[in-house]
């Protein structure tokens, strides 16, 4: 047996874990998918439900979870990062189309997951985004509420909730209010993992574990003790690209860190609320995510960082200080938490790509297929991901494959490209800083307004310069 238990709460919870074996030897195959994790998982399911014949290899590290879909806050989101950008410059009902595709990845999972057996305690219970600390977060949901309803965006999808709404179904100290989307459900996201490799397997893909990758080409991978040749390759590896190029000059790898508390009694979270497993957000720049679990835990993530030169932390066993920024953070949200025992914390390595632009392309010429730049949102991204990349990889035109974040029949190096260091890692702590100046002076009561309006016009300019075409210098 492994110890992969102790990666996080989640995969605690599913108890021992029984190796699958490690790669030996030459093997052919039709596709070679690097990775299983939901990417890699996703795209092998819908391959083989729309080509069975296929004879699909998945090559992993560790095992199916290890890395960011074993470890995440379990928002299964039907959003896109940087879907507003992408979206706003479409006709309207072309718009209204691929909204509709991403409001539906909530219910496409929780069909498939009926579908297979897969009990990841899925509860669509819609998130809020509160704004709970100072008042420019009211003032920048409502603009952003604005925002959606110009793009066509109804009730339906968007509402504001004032503060007494927002009580009835999360009672956050002294919040001015939500916006609250119904387009979002949590889940245990371990359970949702290692449910699709089961669902893969009995498909008749092969997964291979503990058999990490030493270089690939098209055509080929090659791990220690085997090697794999296939028609596609399909690179499904998100924050882990920093350690295989050259998918290290397109993503990068950034660090999230979350804590769970000790179950709480029901008289805690009759006062606290999410009855219903809704996710909610604190309207910073510096995310902050959170959910109840099934047995009654707050999960609660914030803030991460990001390591010269893009390298992966393999470390995270949280220091005392991340453990306690995380517990004054939610403690501010929530008072009656300030001392609860916490039992868990952990992190993990997401992806993040050049302006933050997710991508989804399948290389005919060099038979590569890539999907990833969620940016910390792939629980519901790798959903579309993969069914993108079956698309693509099967010759298909239809909405999946028409959308903006769709790079068609392009090479990686279509890709933007993060710049060198010292420059990645100059622009990513100047940003930070700026985030974290903005925070400290705005949930200050007695901060002046000309520093409020210094404070968040050099936030806003770092976060546009951050998502811009124009390098970090």
């Amino acid at each position: 047996m492994s110890d992969w238990g102790g990666v996080s709460l989640w995969m605690e919870q599913l108890g021992e874990l029984q190796p699958r074996p490690t790669l030996q030897g030459q093997l052919q195959a039709d596709v070679v998918i690097i990775g299983a994790g939901y990417s890699g998982l996703w795209t092998a399911y819908y391959l083989k439900q729309q080509a069975p014949h296929l004879d699909i290899v998945i090559v992993e590290a560790q095992c199916a979870g290890f890395g960011a879909s074993g470890r995440n806050g379990g928002w299964l989101m039907g959003n896109l990062l940087g879907e507003d950008r992408l979206l706003g410059p479409l006709p309207a009902a072309q718009r209204h189309a691929s909204h509709e595709l991403l409001h539906g990845i909530p219910d496409e999972v929780a069909r498939v997951c009926q579908v297979e057996g897969i009990d990841c305690e899925l509860r669509k219970g819609g998130v809020l985004y509160c704004a709970a600390r100072y008042p420019e977060q009211e003032r920048r949901l409502r603009e952003q509420l604005d925002a959606a309803r110009a793009q066509g965006l109804g009730e339906d999808d968007y509402r504001w909730l004032d503060a007494q709404a927002l009580r009835e179904q999360l009672n956050v100290a002294g919040a001015y209010g939500a916006l609250y989307s119904p387009h979002c459900a949590t889940v245990q996201p371990a359970r949702l993992v290692r449910g699709l490799a089961d669902a893969v397997e009995r498909l008749g893909v092969r997964i291979f574990e503990r058999s990490p990758v030493l270089d690939w080409q098209p055509g080929a991978v090659r791990t220690a003790h085997g090697r794999v040749s296939a028609n596609w390759v399909v690179p499904a590896v998100e924050g882990y690209a920093s350690a295989l190029p050259p998918l290290n000059r397109y993503q990068l790898a950034a660090q999230s860190l979350i804590v769970a508390t000790e179950p709480l009694p029901a008289d805690v979270w009759a006062e606290i609320g999410l009855a219903r497993g809704q996710a909610f957000s604190e309207n910073s720049r510096q995310v902050t995510y959170g959910q109840r679990s099934r047995d009654d835990r707050l999960i609660f993530g914030a803030r991460g960082g990001y390591r010269f030169g893009g390298r992966l932390r393999s470390n995270f066993d949280l220091t005392d200080a991340e453990r306690t920024l995380r517990q004054q953070l939610f403690g501010e949200l929530f008072p009656s938490l300030r001392k609860v025992r916490l039992t868990h914390a952990w992190g993990g390595n997401l992806g993040v790509a050049r302006r933050f632009h997710p991508h989804m392309l399948a290389d005919r010429r060099q038979q590569v297929a890539l999907a990833g730049g969620y940016g910390g949102e792939g629980v519901g991204a790798s959903n579309l991901g993969g069914r993108t990349l079956a698309a693509l990889i099967l010759g298909q035109d239809n909405l999946l494959t028409r959308q903006p974040w769709v790079l068609g029949d392009r090479p990686l190096t279509a890709l933007p490209r993060w710049e060198p260091e010292p420059l990645r890692w100059l622009g990513y702590n100047a940003i930070i800083q700026s985030f974290v100046h903005e925070d400290q002076v705005l949930a200050n009561p007695q901060a002046p307004r000309w520093r409020r309006h210094m404070a968040e016009g050099l936030a806003g300019c770092m976060e546009r310069l951050m998502k811009s075409k124009e390098p970090f210098a």
